[in-house]
């Protein structure tokens, strides 16, 4: 009851502080917080390896990920993250996601970030990651972030193939 009474008393000090954010800067991701959680009991969030991987926001040309602001498209698969050169959708190929032939373990699924929207992933991709033994989820860059935050802090082996927010073809 103390936890509720505790939440429901910080409601109107969040909505203040939400009312002025300013919308100039870099779009956070949503917080994985609940106000009505058993957040004070079960802590698993901020118990997160300092080396592993979270991106914490993004811009139309890149990603923030622990803290540094980085440029361009991502590859990461578990805590690894690389330059990926792919620009747009189109220019992904099974060439540029050869690492995952060579990667062990294998991850359970591959997270591709199209952009600001979601769009069709091309169907030889498709082909090439299934024979990987990988799983596919093409989502917009916004939410792929989040949800590799999410696997990434449940333990599971993931990888994200992320296109900049601004990408849009």
């Amino acid at each position: 009851m103390a936890v509720r009474q505790r939440a429901v008393a910080t409601l109107p000090t969040l909505m203040r502080a939400l009312r002025k954010e300013s919308p100039s800067l870099p779009q956070r991701l949503p917080s994985l917080r609940r106000a009505f959680s058993l957040y004070d009991q079960i802590n698993l969030i901020d118990n997160v390896p300092e080396d592993q991987l979270r991106f914490q926001g993004y811009t139309d040309s890149g990603f923030t990920v622990n803290g540094v602001q980085y440029e361009g498209s991502l590859l990461c698969v578990g805590n690894l993250m690389l330059s990926w050169s792919p620009k747009k959708l189109s220019d992904i190929t099974a060439e540029s996601l050869s690492i995952f032939q060579a990667v062990r373990p294998i991850p359970e699924i591959l997270i591709i970030g199209t952009g600001r929207y979601i769009q069709p992933v091309n169907p030889e991709i498709r082909k090439f990651i299934r024979s990987t033994g990988m799983k596919l989820e093409a989502i917009d860059s916004r939410n792929a972030s989040s949800t590799y935050n999410i696997l990434n802090e449940e333990g599971r082996i993931v990888a994200a193939a992320l296109l900049p927010y601004g990408v849009s073809e």
